[in-house]
């Protein structure tokens, strides 16, 4: 099926690279105007040229530093100024540590809820009067299986997705009168820059104790992304998809 997001406008954060970016050239391909959005402005602007070259005018790029709510501020406008509304915010951007509630310092700790955790509350918190003006929409926010399950590590990484998954569903309840849809998405190791720094064993083992004995590619969770952000998916919200490759399910 083509064009499921004709006449859209969405934002996505952390579109420089990764899910974010596979996410971006998917939804213009499926007709979407597009907000790539990152802290990453080289990347970032490369990929919105790269959408522009094949689907000329879907794209522009907007410095988003999701802690900032200035930010998320500026980022909304810049939508609705140069593509007339916005429908739909997937917040993508997250960063990542290993370390346990020991190792954790509180730095690390507040950095790190600060990405994942605020910068998503400030996302929709941002987004919802422009959806309100659009009659409504979807929001995607992107959590992980360690939202769901423990690794006996990662301690704040796992905090701030479980948080997400939870955030998820209180604001699909107070969102809904307004006709915006919140759901979180789930994925298992997929390949991204943000797990290359992981030790190749450790990246292996987790990729083979899934039902597929592989490690997903960011495209396979872009179309997830795409299925909640259409209106295929009118009826669904507070849900989580899970795109592991089975690793929940043993």
């Amino acid at each position: 099926m083509a064009n499921r997001l004709t006449g859209k406008v969405a934002l996505i954060t952390g579109a420089a690279r990764g899910m974010g970016k596979a996410e971006a050239r998917i939804f213009a391909q499926e007709g979407a105007r597009v907000i790539v959005a990152d802290v990453l402005d080289t990347e970032g602007r490369r990929v919105a040229s790269e959408i522009n070259r094949s689907q000329a005018g879907c794209a522009e790029y907007v410095h988003l530093d999701v802690t900032l709510a200035s930010d998320w501020e500026n980022a909304v406008s810049t939508a609705e100024r140069s593509f007339g509304a916005l429908h739909i915010l997937v917040n993508n951007a997250g960063i990542l540590s290993l370390a346990g509630v020991e190792q954790t310092t509180e730095a690390e700790w507040q950095r790190i809820v600060d990405v994942n955790q605020k910068g998503t509350w400030l996302g929709m918190k941002a987004a919802a009067p422009a959806l309100r003006r659009a009659g409504g929409g979807s929001m995607v926010n992107i959590s992980s299986i360690y939202g769901l399950i423990g690794s006996g590590g990662a301690a704040a990484y796992h905090g701030t997705k479980g948080a997400i998954r939870i955030l998820s569903k209180t604001a699909a309840a107070e969102f809904a009168p307004a006709n915006i849809r919140v759901n979180s998405v789930h994925p298992g190791i997929i390949t991204t820059p943000m797990v290359e720094p992981l030790a190749q064993d450790l990246r292996k083992n987790i990729a083979s104790a899934g039902c597929i004995k592989r490690a997903g590619r960011p495209e396979e969770v872009a179309y997830g992304v795409l299925f909640l952000a259409s209106d295929e998916a009118s009826y669904v919200t507070g849900a989580e998809l899970v795109i592991d490759g089975g690793y929940t399910a043993l």
